[in-house]
C-alpha cells in the first residue's frame, strides 16, 4: 500500500541512490570527457573497490581504513591500467577501446571470483550508523542518510578539485582541446593518469561506501555500469553537473517507478534516456559536439 511515508522513504532511497549514481558517473565522465576513452570496466572498478574494501575491513575491523583502502587500491589499479594498456589505445578506433576495456573488466571480474568466490560478501556500516533515526513522520536506515552526506561530500570535494586547482583546471581544459594542453607545454599524458586515476578512485570509493547498503558480489559491477551510462547520456558527456543532474534522476525513476511496479524501474529509465537523446542529443547540461 502506497501511503505519504513510503513515498517519501522512496523520495530518500531515490536520493541515496541518485547521488551514488552521480559519484561513479562523475568519475566515467570525465575519463571519456578527457581521454576519449569509454571505460567499461568502470563497473568492474566498482566491485573492485567493494573487496578492496571489505578485504581491509575483515583484517582491521575499521570502516574508516576500508573505505580508505578500497579507494586508494581502485585508484592504482586505474593509474597502472592506463599506464599499461590504455594509452596505446587512445588513438585507436573506439571499438579498439571498448573491446580492451570490456576485456579488463571481465578479468577483474574473473579474478576476484576465483579467489573470493561467488558467494556475497557484506561490510557492516560503522556502529555509530548501525539502526534507525526517526525523522517525525517515518523512521529512516541511519546509515543510507549518512550515506547521502558521505557522497555529497565526495562529490563536494570533486568538484573543488575539478573548478579549484590547477590540476583541476587542466583537466577541463584537456577535455575541451587536449591538443591546445599539450601545445602549451603541459605533459598530457601525465594529466590523461591523473584523470583514470581519479575516475577509478571515484568508483572505488563508490564501491565501499555502498558495501553495507548491498552486498557485494563480482558481478555487482555490470547493473551500476549500465545505470551509469544512461545517468551519463541523461546529464551529458562530459559534464561534471550533467553527471549529477543525471545521477538524481536516474534514481529518483529508479525508486519511485519501484514503488509502484519493481519490474518496470529500469524500463522508465531507458524511456527518460529515450526522450533526452530525442529533444536533447547532447544531455540536459551537455553541449554540442559531445553526443
Amino acid at each position: 500500500m502506497i501511503n505519504w511515508a513510503n513515498f517519501v522513504s522512496q523520495l530518500f532511497n531515490g536520493l541515496v541512490l541518485g547521488a551514488l549514481l552521480a559519484l561513479i558517473a562523475s568519475g566515467l565522465t570525465i575519463i571519456y570527457g578527457t581521454l576519449g576513452v569509454l571505460n567499461l570496466a568502470h563497473g568492474a572498478m566498482f566491485m573492485l573497490g567493494g573487496y578492496a574494501g571489505w578485504l581491509a575491513y575483515t583484517y582491521t575491523n575499521s570502516f574508516v581504513v576500508a573505505v580508505i583502502a578500497g579507494s586508494l587500491f581502485v585508484m592504482l589499479v586505474g593509474v597502472i591500467m592506463e599506464r599499461g594498456i590504455i594509452r596505446y589505445f587512445y588513438s585507436r578506433p573506439h571499438e579498439d577501446q571498448l573491446l580492451v576495456t570490456f576485456g579488463l573488466g571481465m578479468v577483474f571480474v574473473e579474478t576476484v571470483r576465483f579467489f573470493f568466490g561467488s558467494l556475497s560478501k557484506t561490510v557492516p556500516p560503522p556502529p555509530g550508523l548501525v539502526g534507525i533515526t526517526p525523522l517525525g513522520f517515518m523512521f529512516y536506515p541511519t546509515y543510507r542518510l549518512a550515506l547521502l552526506g558521505i557522497v555529497l561530500v565526495a562529490l563536494l570535494a570533486l568538484y573543488l578539485v575539478l573548478y579549484r586547482t590547477r590540476i583541476g583546471m587542466v583537466v577541463r581544459a584537456g577535455i575541451e582541446d587536449s591538443a591546445m594542453v599539450g601545445a602549451l607545454g603541459i605533459d598530457v599524458y601525465k594529466v590523461f593518469m591523473l584523470v583514470f586515476g581519479i575516475g577509478a578512485l571515484a568508483a572505488g570509493f563508490a564501491g565501499i561506501v555502498n558495501a553495507p547498503v548491498v552486498s557485494i558480489a563480482p558481478d555487482v559491477g555490470e547493473a551500476i555500469l549500465v545505470q551509469t551510462f544512461t545517468v551519463i547520456v541523461i546529464g551529458g558527456v562530459g559534464s561534471f553537473p550533467g553527471a549529477v543532474l543525471g545521477g538524481v534522476i536516474a534514481g529518483e525513476i529508479i525508486s519511485l517507478t519501484s514503488m509502484f511496479n519493481p519490474g518496470y524501474s529500469h524500463v522508465m529509465l531507458f524511456v527518460a534516456m529515450t526522450l533526452v537523446l530525442v529533444l536533447r542529443p547532447y544531455g540536459l547540461l551537455g553541449t554540442a559536439g559531445r553526443e
